[in-house]
């Protein structure tokens, strides 16, 4: 994305926030931005596909923030997962969504209220891939329908509560660890009944085509290579296996021609550890490598 378009999107941002979407004419981002109508339509096709450009902004700023907090800790520590949810509500409330998306679904747009829906199922999705790394394989028939739960026992809390107008960050943090509670024991109760209501399989039903979409890409990669330094051992040689990893993921996500020698290079090299080469995150890494390169031989 282009440096004017992102100003666009952040101009739109701000009048939104400030004055709400359905109030905010195209004109009104015309004068804030500075920009002609002619250079407004070369980037959107009209105020509706603004609005999502800008809900995808927002969400990639959320999966880099929710990424940075799990660096150098356990996956599986909970109180991890309640800080990456009380940052979701924050950055929801700071930039008005619940509103932003209640005015948006009055003009009865079919695309937007497919990308709401998308939107609400990837984030059952995220909750659900986080539900994994806290409780285990084990438990993963059952951690979809406690994904759901949780958010539904979150939701009600917060506008029970009254926390979803006004809120401290101690009481907001309370109201998430109370939900992540009562979930914990819900997700003992279910898996030791055998109970099983959705059956997590349906994800790819769900969102079938965001299984290769980039977002999907970025997330699933950082996690892998989060999971991947989890098992470097210490010793002498654990730097040169945790910068090989940041090479990857650099090299993939950040060069605009990422070059495939070099990234196969590196996966070699780590070859030599094999507290890292026997794991199954090992082999999804590769994966994960191959499928990008196959996309883009396919692109060009």
């Amino acid at each position: 994305m282009n440096d004017r378009k992102e100003h666009v999107i952040d101009a739109a941002r701000q009048l939104f926030i400030d004055k709400g979407f359905q109030a905010t004419s195209i004109q009104d981002i015309l004068n804030y931005s500075g920009i002609s109508k002619g250079t407004f339509y070369n980037y959107f096709s009209s105020k509706n596909e603004l609005l999502i450009a800008l809900f995808k902004t927002i969400h990639k700023e959320l999966d880099y923030e929710r990424n940075e907090l799990l660096i150098g800790e356990d996956p599986a520590n909970i109180d991890i997962f309640i800080k990456q949810v009380e940052m979701q509500l924050k950055n929801n409330k700071s930039n008005k969504l619940l509103f932003l998306y209640e005015e948006a679904l009055v003009s009865n747009d079919k695309e937007l209220k497919q990308f709401f829906r998308e939107g609400h199922l990837r984030n059952i999705q995220w909750v659900y891939k986080r539900f994994l790394d806290i409780f285990g394989d084990s438990k993963k028939p059952y951690l979809l329908d406690c994904a759901i739960i949780f958010l539904g026992i979150l939701h009600h809390n917060l506008k029970f509560s009254g926390m979803t107008n006004e809120s401290t960050t101690r009481s907001l943090e309370k109201i998430v660890r109370y939900s992540m509670d009562r979930t914990v024991k819900i997700v003992d109760d279910v898996s030791e009944a055998g109970e099983q209501l959705v059956y997590p399989e349906v994800l790819e039903q769900w969102l079938p085509h965001c299984q290769n979409s980039n977002q999907f890409f970025q997330q699933e990669l950082y996690h892998t290579i989060l999971l991947l330094k989890k098992a470097i051992i210490p010793n002498t040689e654990k730097n040169k296996y945790m910068e090989l990893l940041d090479f990857i993921h650099d090299e993939l996500l950040n060069n605009k021609k990422p070059r495939k020698f070099i990234v196969e290079s590196a996966l070699s090299s780590i070859n030599g550890n094999i507290n890292i080469y026997k794991t199954k995150d090992f082999q999804k890494l590769n994966q994960l490598v191959v499928s990008f390169f196959e996309q883009q031989e396919d692109k060009s």
